[in-house]
């Protein structure tokens, strides 16, 4: 049996000037950056005009911890708010998913709102299910995957990310497309995971290169904020694959940023989903029909998952995205080392449980070398 939920209320260009009246006891989950900077006012000044009580919890760094996230249910259980708000990129998101999912279990936390306001286009997490936390002492990422992680409400308001830097916003954009084409062939897609999954391959395609380049052109900010969010839904929806499975893999041992890691992968990734090496797959004819979305179809399905695959190498570099792990500053001795580990990882991870292709160990070695020294058919 199929099914398809958004529960989040999804609101664009604003919306926390209507919500703020009705809250009065707030808890801010954000990073260091978002509070010294002051960039929390957009938060703050609007509880500060409805006279809410606030706490700002500003622990969460990249990749958040198991300790931040043991912190951060310390506080929220003393603070005892009506409301969450999760403010930053997806680390400060998902530490407040984790926060949320976790003070639950110790007390009743069914009346307290959770708000996320996403400042990079690229997770998706406010409107997923899912969760990533880090253990650095074993260098894993465990993916949480539960329907009470989705926030009630998602403000896009592509104001906040004017100020995202081109290489942050090259990252986050290919981390959407990789949501958006996992989405689109995981073994639990269905015509609504894919609807969503296809406008944001389209928005991607249409604003990327411009919110690159022109960081203050508002449309295409919007456009990819849109995109992010259609793309977290698709893939709330219908789960992720392998190239997440090894991106968090990849990222938890070598620090390498998780869009940035995606779209490393994404190439190598299609290529042996496809079986583009050996014998065509029925995946094949998936990349086929997102080749045609982006006028990269071929007379053949063999050639136009090709004309995708290269392509999405060729984008990657475009936005100055190392085009293998060799590229990306990985030394080889290191990356033998723990190449064993992280495909263990990368086979036992939940996202890779919707890989359009069975996979075993060795492949994921394999396909691991080959990204690593930039080898495609």
């Amino acid at each position: 049996m199929n099914s398809f939920s958004v529960r989040t209320r999804i609101m664009t260009g604003g919306g926390l000037e209507t919500l703020a009246p009705k809250l009065h006891r707030v808890f801010i989950v954000t990073d260091g950056f978002m509070s010294s900077s002051g960039k929390v006012s957009y938060i703050t000044d609007e509880l500060d005009k409805a006279g809410a009580e606030y706490r700002i919890f500003d622990k969460v760094k990249a990749d958040p911890d198991i300790a931040t996230v043991t912190k951060g249910v310390d506080t929220i259980l003393e603070f005892k708010p009506d409301a969450v708000i999760a403010f930053g990129g997806g680390s400060p998101i998902d530490a407040a998913k984790a926060i949320v999912f976790f003070a639950a279990k110790a007390c009743d936390m069914r009346d307290c709102q959770f708000i996320a306001v996403p400042t990079t286009s690229g997770t998706g997490s406010e409107v997923s299910r899912f969760a990533v936390i880090t253990d650095p002492e074993k260098e894993v990422k465990y993916p949480l995957v539960e329907d009470s992680l989705l926030p009630d409400v998602a403000i896009l308001d592509a104001v906040l990310t004017a100020s995202v830097p081109p290489s942050v916003t090259a990252d986050t954009g290919i981390d959407v497309f990789t949501h958006a084409v996992e989405a689109l062939v995981s073994t639990a897609a269905n015509d609504f995971s894919d609807a969503a999954a296809e406008k944001s391959i389209k928005l991607v395609r249409k604003h990327l290169l411009t919110a690159y380049r022109e960081s203050e052109n508002m449309e295409a900010r919007q456009g990819m904020h849109n995109a992010s969010c259609l793309a977290g839904i698709a893939f709330s929806n219908s789960g992720l694959g392998l190239n997440h499975g090894m991106a968090h893999a990849l990222g938890a041992r070598f620090h390498i940023p998780h869009g940035r890691a995606n779209g490393i992968l994404l190439p190598y990734v299609m290529s042996f989903n496809a079986g583009c090496a050996e014998s065509l797959t029925p995946v094949a004819k998936r990349y086929a029909k997102i080749a045609r979305l982006l006028g990269l179809e071929s007379s053949s399905v063999r050639q136009s998952a090709l004309n995708l695959i290269r392509t999405a190498r060729k984008y990657v570099e475009q936005f100055h995205i190392p085009s293998s792990i060799q590229v990306a500053g990985v030394n080889k001795e290191e990356f033998e080392a723990e190449l064993d580990a992280m495909a263990e990882a990368a086979l036992a991870d939940r996202c890779t449980a919707t890989n359009p292709r069975p996979c075993t160990k060795e492949d994921i070695l394999q396909v691991f070398r080959k990204a690593y020294i930039g080898k495609l058919p």
